[in-house]
């Protein structure tokens, strides 16, 4: 059972799940709670709104989620055998741990078990285009294990919209059922819920860079073994120095991004405070350490960092959602 969770990565699909609720209850909740309209000089509160997406509905969206990254997980593993017995060996479990007929079995169950939930809640809420996105993740996961992963960049820009895409989820299941629900009442107010959009659409950015920028630390990583097996990754197409340098500027443009966030839309001193502790100085501190690393070890360093980064980015909801709520 251990070898299972490990192939999974129980760990992320727990943060998968954490992501997702924190965007609907500390984010869309408290939005909507504060929801408002300038009316011929009159602020005009919605006072009634409230989430419409059912919880049992939304915890299936959750877990279809869940399930259909577990299951790209597992397909990752089965076709990188080789290159991870290079990179790293105690780590790998297909074949080893687990059989690849059962690992196979495990893809195969979870990615049709994802999907069918998928489906069920787009065509239930009638919402049937959105089933179409329960088929181009488990695609995407596929190709990005069997081709897209050996291409340059392609494969680093799949994985990040991939994690872009699981907040921005969220948005896209309760949005229409707010409309459905509220669209009358919107529509004589000349009012609309692109603010939800807009705080969400923030964290899925958040999100997207701070994945390309990790994945590209892991290409690093894995230099190696990419090289021996002939792998098109950055770093063995441009080297390492000039994918540090790279790597480099996405985070100064990453830091320059977030400042531009800060001092346009929020400049509470709760939030200056927080983002300099858990991400300005942090990012600071990673782009030291960058320049500097040359070992295997530097770099996966490095990778846990940038990871720890991001959770602490997507954790400020929790504060985002106490600031709405008080000072909006």
């Amino acid at each position: 059972m251990k070898a299972f969770f490990q192939l999974i990565r129980v760990q992320n699909l727990f943060i998968i799940a954490v992501t997702q609720y924190l965007m609907r209850w500390s984010i869309i909740y408290p939005l909507l709670q504060k929801l408002s309209v300038v009316s011929q000089g009159e602020v005009i509160h919605f006072i009634d709104f409230g989430l419409q997406f059912n919880e049992f509905h939304f915890a299936m969206l959750v877990l279809s989620t869940m399930l259909i990254t577990g299951a790209g997980y597992v397909i990752n593993d089965y076709f990188d055998i080789k290159t991870d017995a290079y990179n790293r060996p105690d780590n790998v479990i297909v074949g080893r741990k687990i059989s690849r007929r059962t690992a196979m079995l495990i893809h195969i169950l979870m990615n049709i078990t994802g999907v069918a939930l998928g489906f069920f809640i787009s065509f239930l809420i009638h919402l049937p285009l959105l089933a179409v996105i329960f088929v181009l993740i488990p695609g995407l996961l596929w190709f990005y294990s069997t081709t897209y992963k050996r291409q340059f960049l392609i494969g680093n820009i799949i994985v990040a919209f991939l994690t872009g895409l699981v907040p921005f989820m969220v948005v896209l299941f309760e949005v229409p059922r707010l409309n459905a629900e509220y669209g009358k009442v919107m529509i004589e107010y000349q009012a609309n819920f692109n603010i939800l959009f807009g705080w969400v659409g923030g964290f899925a950015v958040f999100a997207f860079s701070l994945t390309l920028i990790r994945e590209l630390i892991k290409d690093m990583e894995d230099y190696e073994g990419d090289l021996e097996y002939g792998r098109k990754t950055l770093p063995v197409k441009l080297g390492l120095g000039t994918t540090k340098a790279i790597v480099v500027v996405l985070l100064v443009v990453f830091l320059s991004g977030l400042l531009w966030v800060y001092f346009t839309f929020i400049t509470d001193i709760i939030t200056l405070v927080y983002l300099s502790i858990t991400l300005v100085f942090p990012s600071l501190y990673l782009i030291f350490r960058l320049t500097v690393s040359q070992t295997k070890k530097d770099y996966n360093l490095s990778s846990l960092l940038t990871k720890g980064i991001m959770l602490s980015g997507i954790f400020y909801s929790v504060l985002a959602g106490y600031i709405i709520q008080t000072k909006l």
